[in-house]
C-alpha cells in the first residue's frame, strides 16, 4: 500500500461460506482512520453446497468455488463410503486458485456447527459421522494457513455457536496450537450479532480471532454496540402474508387446523404451556366455543324494500346476503290460523263450526297446572328430608331418592374417587384400580405434552414472539413446532378463499387466519421473513431478494446457517480500522463511541496471557 493513497482496499476471502451472507456485509463495510479510508471486496469463497455457492456469487460478487476441504479419512467416516471417481483431497494451490491467486488480509471461516449445535445431543454428538464434521474444522484452517504461509494473511476470524467453546474444547485447543505456529496471537470470545448488527434477533455467536503479531501490532479501540429491536420493525416493511404470496418465499405454510387453533391459543411471549391454562373436558374446550368467522353477509337476510347484491355463481344462503324478508303470507297458508294457540289472557276468534285445531286458532296456552293426574311418581325424584309418594307395584318408573351421603361408604372404599395431591390415599388393596377405590389423584403439576414430547418443556416449541420483541436466533430448521417461529401479528389480513359453513377436521391441512384472544394474528414467520431478520436484505427493497432454488426447506436451512450480513459489516468495519492502524504505524486508538464487547476489542489488539502455554507447546 502506498502511504499517500487516501483510499485503499482490504481483501477477504471466505471459507465454508455458505450463501454469502457474511461475505455480503463485508462488501457493504468500509473504515476510516482520519483521512484515510478503506473499501472491502471479496475475493473468492469455498464450500461444498453448489447451491450455497450460486447464492454466494450473487451476494459477495465474486467468483465461488465448489470443493471438499475432507481428507479422504473424514470423507470415508461422514459419508460411510468411498468418494466417487475423481474424488481427491483439496491441497493448498487449490485455495490459491479458489481466491483466484490473491492474497486475502482477513480469512473469515464459518465451519460447519452441527456437531456443537445445542439441537444435538451430547451423545449423537459423539458419533463418527459428526466427530468427522469437527475435524473438517481442523483442516480447512490448516488449508488457510498453508495457502499464504510465505505471505501471512494478517487476520483470521473463526465464527461458531458458543456450545464449542465447552463441547467443541479438544478441537479449539488444536487450532489454537496451530494458528500460534504460523506466528498467530489468538484470543477467544463470544458476541451478540443482533448487537453488533442491530438486529431482530438476539443470536449468541462464538469468534476466535488471530492477529498476526508481526504484521499487526497490539492497540485498542471501543466500537459501538446496538440496541435489539422489536420484529415488528422488520415485518412491518414487508407485506403482510396472505392467501396468494407476493413472494416465492413469503408463504403462508399449509398447517393442521388443530395446529392454528393451538397458535391462537399460545399467549404472545410465551409457548406451548400457555395451552395448560386451558379447562378441556372430554377433547373440547370448556370455555370457549370456535366458529367460523362468516364473512361477506354469510347467511344475510335482505329486507324487502331494499336492493339486493351482485348475484354471483353460488348465490346460496352460506355465501352471502341470498335471503329475503317476504312479507307476502304463501297462498292458502295460515288464512284461519290453522292449528293457532291462544293466549291465556287474549280474547278468541269466532267459533264457526269447523273448531279441531287443524282448522284454526283452536288451541290455548293454558298457564293453570295442577300435576299430572295420573302416573305421578314417574321419573320423580324424592328429596331425602321428604316424604315418598306412594309406593305402587309399577317400581320400574318409579321413585328415586337425592342421597347427599358420600360414595365413600361404599365398599372398596370410594369408587372412581379421587385423591387430592396434598392428601393421604386409602389403603392399597389387591384390585387398586380407578373402578374400585379412590386410586386416582388430583396432580396439578402440569402435564403439558407428557411423554413423547417433554422435550417440549426446554425448547419453547409453538413458542409466540410479540410483535415489539426481538426474536431469537434463527436456527437452520425454524418451524413453528421448533421454537418460538410464530409471530403475534396485529395487522389484520383476508386470507382468500371460499366462505365455509362448518369447521376443518382437525387434521385438514389449510391456510387460515384466526383472530387470538389478544385481538392480533399468531402464524409462522414465512421464510422471507426469517430473512428480513436475519438481514440478508433491504426490508425496503424485498421484492428483489432471490435465493437459489424452490424449496422451502433448503432457503430455511442456509438462512439459517447464516452470518447476518448487518453483523458481519459491524465485524468487518472493526477489523478494517484495526488494519488501517497497523498499516499507518499507529499502535493505539481511543473512539469516543460507547464501549462495546469489550472481549472482543481486546482478541485483536493484545495477547492473552492464558494462551501462551499453548502457543510455546506449538512452537
Amino acid at each position: 500500500m502506498n502511504s499517500l493513497d487516501l483510499t485503499t482496499e482490504i481483501r477477504v476471502g471466505h471459507l465454508c461460506c455458505g450463501s454469502g451472507f457474511g461475505a455480503r456485509g463485508f462488501r457493504k463495510a468500509n473504515a476510516r482512520v482520519g483521512s484515510l479510508k478503506a473499501t472491502f471486496r471479496n475475493i473468492g469463497g469455498i464450500d461444498i453446497d453448489a447451491a450455497g455457492i450460486r447464492d454466494f456469487e450473487q451476494f459477495a460478487g465474486c467468483k465461488g468455488t465448489v470443493l471438499d476441504l475432507m481428507d479422504l479419512e473424514q470423507y470415508r467416516a461422514f459419508h460411510a463410503a468411498e468418494p466417487p471417481a475423481g474424488w481427491r483431497e483439496a491441497m493448498p494451490a487449490d485455495i490459491h486458485r479458489a481466491m483466484g491467486g490473491e492474497r486475502p488480509h482477513i480469512w473469515f471461516v464459518s465451519a460447519p456447527c452441527k456437531g456443537f449445535s445445542g439441537l444435538l445431543s451430547e451423545t449423537a454428538s459423539k458419533a463418527i459421522k459428526y466427530q468427522a464434521l469437527n475435524q473438517l474444522t481442523l483442516r480447512a484452517v490448516w488449508l488457510a494457513l498453508e495457502a499464504y504461509k510465505d505471505d501471512p494473511v494478517e487476520f483470521i476470524l473463526f465464527e461458531n455457536v458458543p456450545r464449542i467453546a465447552n463441547r467443541g474444547r479438544p478441537l479449539l485447543d488444536k487450532i489454537q496450537a496451530l494458528l500460534a505456529a504460523y506466528g498467530y496471537a489468538t484470543a477467544e470470545t463470544t458476541h451478540d450479532c443482533g448487537e453488533l448488527g442491530g438486529l431482530a434477533q438476539s443470536r449468541k455467536r462464538f469468534l476466535l480471532v488471530g492477529r498476526h503479531r508481526e504484521k499487526v501490532p497490539p492497540f485498542l479501540y471501543e466500537p459501538p454496540k446496538r440496541p435489539l429491536r422489536g420484529v415488528g420493525e422488520v415485518l412491518d416493511k414487508l407485506p403482510v402474508p396472505g392467501g396468494d404470496p407476493v413472494h416465492p418465499m413469503h408463504r403462508l405454510p399449509r398447517l393442521q387446523w388443530k395446529t392454528w387453533v393451538r397458535l391462537a391459543f399460545v399467549e404472545a411471549g410465551s409457548d406451548w404451556r400457555s395451552l395448560n391454562k386451558l379447562a378441556v373436558e372430554n377433547g373440547h374446550l370448556a370455555d370457549y366455543l370456535i366458529v367460523p368467522d362468516m364473512r361477506g353477509g354469510v347467511l344475510g337476510v335482505n329486507k324487502w324494500g331494499e336492493t339486493a347484491g351482485t348475484v354471483a355463481g353460488r348465490s346460496l344462503p352460506t355465501c352471502g346476503a341470498y335471503s329475503v324478508a317476504d312479507p307476502r303470507a304463501p297462498a292458502g297458508a295460515g288464512e284461519y290460523g290453522q292449528y293457532g294457540v291462544r293466549p291465556w289472557g287474549e280474547t278468541s276468534g269466532a267459533v264457526i263450526n269447523v273448531k279441531s285445531p287443524g282448522q284454526g286458532c283452536y288451541a290455548v296456552a293454558d298457564p293453570r297446572h295442577g300435576g299430572p293426574a295420573k302416573h305421578s311418581n314417574e321419573f320423580r325424584i324424592i328429596p331425602f328430608d321428604g316424604p315418598a309418594r306412594a309406593v305402587t307395584s309399577a317400581h320400574g318408573t318409579g321413585q328415586c331418592v337425592a342421597d347427599p351421603r358420600a360414595s365413600g361408604s361404599f365398599e372398596g372404599g370410594g369408587k372412581y374417587r379421587v385423591t387430592a395431591f396434598d392428601e393421604a390415599s386409602g389403603t392399597v388393596i389387591a384390585g387398586s384400580t380407578t373402578g374400585q377405590g379412590a386410586f386416582a389423584v388430583a396432580d396439578p403439576r402440569p402435564a403439558g405434552f407428557a411423554g413423547v414430547r417433554g422435550s417440549y418443556q426446554t425448547q419453547g416449541h409453538y413458542g409466540v414472539t410479540t410483535w415489539d420483541e426481538p426474536s431469537g436466533a434463527v436456527p437452520g430448521f425454524a418451524k413453528h413446532d421448533r421454537g418460538r417461529w410464530s409471530v403475534a401479528d396485529p395487522r389484520l389480513a383476508s386470507i382468500d378463499g371460499d366462505a365455509v359453513s362448518g369447521l376443518p377436521a382437525p387434521d385438514e391441512r389449510l391456510t387460515c387466519r384466526i383472530e387470538a384472544l389478544d385481538g392480533t394474528w399468531h402464524r409462522p414467520f414465512t421464510t422471507l421473513e426469517l430473512a428480513a431478520l436475519q438481514s440478508l436484505f433491504d426490508p425496503e427493497e424485498w421484492s428483489e431478494f432471490a435465493m437459489d432454488g424452490a424449496s422451502d426447506s433448503a432457503w430455511r436451512e442456509r438462512i439459517g446457517n447464516a452470518v447476518p450480513s448487518d453483523a458481519a459489516q459491524a465485524i468487518a468495519g472493526v477489523m478494517g480500522r484495526t488494519l488501517l492502524l497497523a498499516w499507518t504505524g499507529e499502535t493505539f486508538m481511543l473512539s469516543a463511541d460507547p464501549i462495546w464487547v469489550q472481549p472482543l476489542t481486546v482478541a485483536l489488539s493484545v495477547d492473552v496471557p492464558e494462551l501462551a502455554t499453548v502457543r510455546e507447546a506449538a512452537e
